[in-house]
């Protein structure tokens, strides 16, 4: 395993109803910043795939969302971790893009930017997109229960081949499967 693909809202920071709007409103899901450091420690390189509506909606614009995301890397590093690349979809819901999850533009840049097919990688999410833009591509859906995942977990009929309480519990679980 050498990448992991995240999204961002609900995974690595709370979920916000009316948007993260601000970096002051930016706040990490207990855990997360400590599980992407020891991914790093472990030489797997993180990226963020993550739909931005509030860019499109006019909520914020995008030096708003460019300070928010130099927040979380700011917090990363705290705990010793980086992400490797950070792609987004700022376009509104109705805008028919390509990009937005669960369509797979978002996930096809990153195949493009690393020179590889995302074949069994890692695409962590909270939001039945998630699990579907990741399948699509033939990535390794997995969801975890914060932010929207209770609800997902709910909505999915059945439970995902695989699910986790947090993403600190998930990065457990992926860097213990590498170790021989």
């Amino acid at each position: 395993m050498d990448l992991v693909i995240l999204d961002r809202d609900g995974v690595i920071n709370e979920d916000r109803a009316d948007f993260v709007r601000s970096p002051e409103q930016w706040v990490a899901v207990p855990g997360s910043l400590e599980a992407i450091a020891r991914l790093c420690a472990a030489g797997v390189r993180v990226a963020v795939a993550t739909n931005q509506s509030g860019v499109g909606r006019g909520l914020y614009d995008e030096a708003t969302l460019a300070a928010i995301h130099r927040r979380m890397e700011s917090e990363i590093a705290r705990f010793g971790g980086q992400l490797d690349k950070i792609v987004y979809c700022p376009h509104h819901p109705e805008d028919g893009c390509t990009c937005r999850k669960p369509r797979t533009g978002l996930l096809e840049q990153l195949a493009v930017h690393y020179g590889r097919s995302l074949t069994g990688v890692p695409c962590i999410g909270d939001a039945r997109r998630d699990l579907e833009a990741a399948a699509a591509v033939g990535a390794r859906p997995v969801l975890v229960l914060t932010g929207k995942g209770r609800e997902t977990l709910s909505a999915l009929g059945g439970p995902p081949s695989e699910y986790y309480s947090d993403l600190s519990t998930a990065v457990d679980r992926l860097l213990a499967e590498d170790t021989p």
